[in-house]
C-alpha cells in the first residue's frame, strides 16, 4: 500500500512508536487480561511493541499522520506479494522473542502463560474465514489519547479506505474493546464474527 496522505514510518521511529503504543494501549481490553498488573503492564509493554514492531517493518507499512505522529495505522496489503517461508520464519523468531522476553520479566510464568493462552488473539487467523485475497488488514490503529477528537484518527483511516476503494479491496480488523465497534461501523465496517477463548475477553473481527 502507497498514499501520500500519510507520513510514513520506518525503524529509525521504532522507539517512540512503541512509547505511543504503550500509551495507547495500557488500558485497552486485551492487555488488561493479557497483564492484568498494571506496574507490571506499564513495564512489559514497551518492549512487547518493540518486538512487533520489528516485525511490523518487515511484513507492513507504518503511518502516521504527521511527522509529529499523533497517531498511527500499521497496514498488511495482502495483494503484494511475498515469501511465506520467509514470512513464517520471520512470524515464529518474534513470537519466539516475545516469549523469552516474558520469561525473563515475570519468572512465575504467568504472564508468559495468558499469552500462550490468548494467542489466537493476538493473531489475524480469522481472516482465513474470509476466503479473499483482494484485502489489506488494519494491525494497528491508535491515537495519542490528548489528541483524540482532534480530526487525527479520521485522517488515518480515511486515507486507507481511499485507497481500499480505489484498488477494490476488502478492509479488515479486530479490536477487543466493545466501545470501538460502533467507531468502525462509522467508518463503513461491520461485524463478521466474535470470538471467544479461554478468557472472558471478545474479540470483535470486522470487515468492510
Amino acid at each position: 500500500m502507497n498514499t501520500r496522505s500519510l507520513y510514513r514510518l520506518d525503524k529509525n521511529d521504532s522507539e517512540k512508536l512503541s512509547l505511543l503504543l504503550t500509551e495507547c494501549f495500557q488500558q485497552d481490553p486485551l492487555y488488561c487480561e493479557l497483564i492484568p498488573q498494571k506496574d507490571k503492564r506499564n513495564k512489559l509493554l514497551p518492549e512487547i511493541f518493540s518486538c512487533d514492531l520489528d516485525e511490523m517493518f518487515e511484513n507492513c507499512e507504518v503511518y502516521a499522520d504527521s511527522e509529529a505522529v499523533n497517531g498511527i495505522i500499521v497496514v498488511s496489503d495482502e495483494t503484494e506479494p511475498y515469501n511465506p517461508l520467509r514470512y513464517a520464519v520471520s512470524q515464529c523468531f518474534y513470537t519466539l522473542k516475545t516469549l523469552l522476553y516474558l520469561v525473563k520479566e515475570d519468572w512465575s510464568l504467568q504472564t508468559l502463560s495468558n499469552f500462550i493462552k490468548g494467542r489466537e488473539y493476538l493473531n489475524e487467523e480469522w481472516v482465513e474465514d474470509l476466503h479473499q485475497e483482494k484485502r489489506i488488514h488494519i494491525v494497528y490503529f491508535a491515537v495519542r489519547p490528548s489528541m483524540r477528537g482532534r480530526g487525527v484518527a479520521s485522517k488515518l483511516m480515511k486515507a486507507v479506505l481511499h485507497y481500499a476503494d480505489d484498488h477494490d479491496l476488502m478492509a479488515s480488523l479486530e479490536t477487543h474493546n466493545v466501545k470501538n465497534v460502533r467507531m468502525y461501523e462509522h467508518y463503513g465496517f461491520r461485524l463478521f464474527s466474535t470470538m471467544q477463548k479461554h478468557f472472558t475477553l471478545k474479540q470483535f473481527c470486522m470487515v468492510r
